[in-house]
């Protein structure tokens, strides 16, 4: 079935709809709320948080928008009052990401492998938690989701050209931050 169609199934008060709905975006909205609060618990409970305030928002979805771009925009809203809640932004000091160095070298097992671009993947988002939120938070929809630059300007409320300015300011950012982690030779991260 069509996802329009299926939206006004649910408008119209079909639970089966919302339910088959919620399947196909489940995922996406856990990985977008993990990719900010990088905590399962938490990631899940923003999740079910957001198909609730979906729910109870559907009648007002006119479909002028795609409705994963209106069901984006209500999931970063709702993240980003719990990020402004719970002032979860934080220095992070040097000591907790030093560990994060580290040289790949071509014979790691794979086992150890895997450890060391969990923790590169760690380093990245402690650091990536220092940026200002608007910063952030498109890196997160470009960087780590991959929407495109005019569903972010829609989610977001912003021009194309406002993201392309945003998205090139934040990896400069980003980058400058991640100098300290990366190794020696060449970047171990």
């Amino acid at each position: 079935m069509e996802e329009n169609e299926l939206v006004k199934q649910a408008q119209a008060g079909s639970h089966e709809a919302f339910t088959m709905i919620m399947k196909k975006y489940e995922q996406k909205v856990f990985h977008l709320a993990y990719s900010f609060v990088q905590d399962r618990a938490a990631a899940d409970d923003l999740a079910q948080e957001v198909f609730i305030k979906a729910y109870f928002s559907l009648p007002k979805f006119r479909f002028q928008s795609e409705f994963g771009t209106w069901f984006y925009r209500v999931a970063v809203n709702h993240i980003k009052d719990y990020l402004r809640k719970t002032a979860r932004r934080r220095e992070v000091s040097l000591e907790d990401v030093e560990e994060g160095r580290l040289a790949v070298e071509d014979k790691i097992p794979a086992r150890e492998k895997a450890r060391a671009d969990e923790q590169r993947k760690k380093t990245v988002f402690q650091v990536l938690e220092t940026l200002p939120q608007k910063y952030r938070m498109i890196l997160t929809l470009r960087d780590v989701r991959g929407l495109p630059y005019q569903e972010i300007g829609q989610v977001l409320g912003i021009s194309a050209g406002t993201v392309d300015s945003r998205l090139h300011r934040a990896r400069k950012m980003l980058r400058k931050k991640m100098m300290p982690f990366i190794g020696q030779e060449g970047g171990g991260l």
